[in-house]
């Protein structure tokens, strides 16, 4: 499984909420942060968006945005507009003149991801993502998120799922999308470390065989770089050191295990690239701040028994 996909099974999208939203006139409405990741397309017209603290940027016609965490934001038909308050939900709402044809569509929605890894989102993920329309071909992400307002409109069955689905579809192809079109400034994390050919191929390796005992030597070899070089590189794009990424991978696939269901810690730490579940147990303590046991405890009815071994 390749990187993105691999994050992506992780976080397990799921419980989608879209509406469309339109407005006409001078508006403006302000969102509170949450802890969810929202996602938008323009269908129609123009606005300015204001992120806390930061100059607004201007949204145009067939441009996608995706937050992995929604900030606190204002959205407005011109920069420094009057905003009232606004509060998610499902309902499509209109903001300015409530007569006559709007002059400005979008498609906005939310949803939810695997509490246990949403760390991953702050630690590889850009907080923003803005793929603009004069600059990439955002029509297949139009057409999912249109099938994702679809569906969130009807009950028919296996909505659910089908919902689940298209998310992460949705996901990947934003990602993959900013992948390869946007810009050489982007922060480091896993989308910035993708675009360099030699750190790619070490995160495939990583991703692909993450049990194997890596070290910087092989893994630069496997790029074609020397070892300082693919070492400072990979730093510079990724925003930590190969084989602390190696470890911080780990610990999500260790997580994912231990709420999944009841699992040997002997079987889990061969299956993640220990020697032993006493090794596990120690690098686990120090990168999540509690013992493996008493995490699985903590998660779902599925992992209530705790693991044995």
């Amino acid at each position: 499984m390749d990187p993105l996909s691999a994050v992506i099974d992780l976080l397990r999208p799921s419980t989608a909420v879209s509406k469309p939203i339109t407005a006409l006139g001078n508006w403006g409405v302000r969102y509170s942060a949450y802890d969810a990741p929202g996602f938008a397309l323009v269908v129609e017209g123009d606005c300015w968006l204001a992120l806390s603290g930061e100059a607004p940027i201007r949204l145009r016609r067939g441009d996608f945005l995706l937050f992995p965490l929604t900030p606190a934001f204002e959205m407005s038909n011109r920069p420094g507009g009057a905003c009232i308050q606004g509060e998610p939900g499902t309902k499509a709402v209109r903001y300015g003149d409530q007569v006559g044809d709007p002059d400005f569509r979008m498609l906005g929605g939310t949803f939810s991801i695997e509490p246990m890894n949403a760390l991953l989102l702050l630690t590889l993920l850009p907080k923003q993502i803005h793929i603009r329309a004069m600059e990439n071909d955002t029509t297949r992400l139009a057409r999912i998120i249109s099938l994702i307002v679809e569906e969130c409109g009807a009950a028919r069955p296996g909505g659910p799922t089908i919902l689940d689905r298209l998310l992460e579809i949705l996901m990947i192809e934003a990602l993959r999308d900013q992948e390869i079109g946007g810009a050489n400034s982007a922060p480091a994390g896993l989308i910035a470390g993708l675009r360099e050919p030699a750190v790619a191929e070490a995160l495939r390796l990583m991703h692909a065989h993450h049990q194997k005992g890596w070290t910087v030597a092989e893994l630069a070899k496997a790029a074609g770089l020397s070892r300082s070089t693919f070492a400072a590189q990979f730093l510079r794009t990724v925003g930590c050191a190969p084989i602390e990424y190696l470890s911080r991978w780990r610990m999500a696939i260790a997580k994912n295990a231990l709420c999944r269901g009841k699992v040997s810690l002997d079987r889990l730490a061969v299956d993640i690239g220990y020697e032993s579940a006493s090794a596990f147990s120690t690098a686990f303590r120090r990168h999540v701040g509690c013992a493996p046991r008493q995490f699985a405890r903590s998660y779902g009815p599925a992992a209530s028994s705790g693991p044995s071994g």
